[in-house]
């Protein structure tokens, strides 16, 4: 008997910026209006109206498409994908610096989704190492060209110092007269490059 083993995940589904055909497929979608504003949208400590939302929350089919859509249009009242205004405040700090590689493979494909500074980043810096041009970046990322050219000018900054760096940080040997005079020697910090797993790289290189 053989035996077929994969390292393959299933592609997460990325809901685009102008799709909002996720909220119909919400429990709370059908809800009277008088009934949304008491649950998801209740006075402060009301502990009753939050534990009944979150139950409802708890089984809903588009709680994550629900919670991205706050995060990514700063909607910061009421309840959204099952956590309160409070719940979710840590996220909204920190939305910007998130890089998930699902969504820069996504915009590689050609698929409008919201990326966060740190996803537009790992994008144009990849796009300029494959030698793509600023008009091909601005179709991508849906920006004006001269964006996307001081996009491209930056990424060329920063893979060149990252390159200079990186061969800068070598290992350096003591001198005899060093050693023998005992004088301190020790070699300088490395930069380390951002680590990326082979089956990332091969999925980008794929998309672009």
């Amino acid at each position: 008997m053989r035996h077929i083993t994969t390292n393959d995940t299933p592609t997460p589904i990325l809901r685009g910026i102008a799709d909002h055909s996720w909220q119909e497929r919400g429990l709370c979608h059908r809800l009277p209006a008088e009934d949304i504003d008491a649950l998801f949208f209740h006075a402060a400590r009301d502990r009753a109206a939050i534990d009944e939302a979150k139950s409802i929350c708890g089984q809903c089919p588009v709680r994550k498409e629900c919670f991205d859509y706050a995060l990514e249009n700063e909607i910061r009242h009421g309840m959204w994908g099952g956590l309160t205004e409070d719940e979710r405040r840590p996220w909204h700090a920190k939305v910007n610096k998130r890089l998930d590689y699902s969504r820069v493979k996504a915009a590689f494909e050609g698929r409008d989704i919201h990326l966060s500074d740190a996803e537009r980043d790992a994008v144009t810096r990849h796009a300029y190492v494959r030698g793509w041009s600023p008009e091909r970046l601005a179709h991508t990322l849906r920006l004006d060209l001269d964006w996307a050219r001081d996009l491209m000018r930056n990424a060329a900054h920063a893979v060149a110092d990252r390159d200079r760096y990186w061969d800068q940080a070598v290992e350096i040997e003591p001198t005899d007269d060093e050693t023998a005079e005992g004088e301190d020697t020790a070699a300088p910090v490395q930069v380390p490059r951002q680590v990326q797993t082979d089956s990332l790289i091969a999925a980008l290189r794929k998309a672009a």
